[in-house]
């Protein structure tokens, strides 16, 4: 090797074993998701699921069992969904033909999300009010409902309530779907006028069916 030679290699770059590649870009951070809808005319139709504290939307299997035990065709129905939060289970109701479904949400954020996907889906059947649950439960200015559906956050303490609330604005014939992270037993049912008609434990989640004591079994 001449002296032009070595003077080229040692102005060469070294490569050692211990060089690493450059490090990747990490991927860019996903938002909150999406649910779909698991039965009836919206079948497949995507719901998002906006970036909000306390949002849990009913697992697929759980709305699967529910509507299981429900029937596939609500039409006729009248449907509350008292903590709509995603609308998972009142766009069910809807995509499965209940006549009219209300929809409360007290965050105008996801009212407003909300909204827009009842305009996305045509769905007129759907009435979306920015109220507080509880309080327009107790003002009981609807018309009985045939479903009352009720999934308030686990750590708020207002399953009981809303429980005693909703059993108020329940059709003689009705059911009323409560969702918690603990199970309802008979005796606490039994005491609000209420029968359980199915219950079902799926990881954190117990999905309770009750129906008024006087209706047939």
């Amino acid at each position: 090797m001449d002296s032009r030679e070595r003077t080229r290699a040692a102005r060469m770059p070294r490569v050692t074993r211990s060089a690493r590649p450059p490090l990747r870009p990490a991927p860019a951070t996903r938002g909150a998701g999406e649910l779909r809808l698991i039965g009836g005319q919206w079948k497949r139709s995507r719901l998002p699921i906006p970036d909000s504290p306390g949002l849990r939307p009913t697992p697929d299997r759980v709305r699967e069992t529910l509507f299981n035990w429900l029937g596939q065709d609500l039409s006729g129905w009248r449907c509350l969904d008292a903590f709509a939060g995603s609308g998972a289970l009142g766009f069910e109701a809807a995509s499965r033909g209940a006549t009219e479904v209300v929809l409360l949400e007290r965050d105008p954020r996801l009212a407003a999300s909300l909204r827009s996907v009842q305009q996305r889906l045509g769905a007129t059947q759907l009435r979306i009010e920015v109220a507080d649950a509880l309080a327009w439960m107790a003002a009981r200015i609807a018309a009985p409902f045939d479903l009352v559906l009720l999934d308030p956050p686990f750590d708020a303490g207002l399953a009981e309530p809303a429980l005693d609330a909703a059993r108020l604005l329940l059709t003689g014939h009705g059911f009323l779907y409560l969702e918690t992270d603990s199970a309802f037993d008979a005796g606490a049912c039994a005491a609000r006028g209420l029968r359980l008609h199915r219950h079902l434990h799926a990881g954190r989640v117990h999905a309770h069916l009750m129906r008024p004591i006087d209706t047939a079994a």
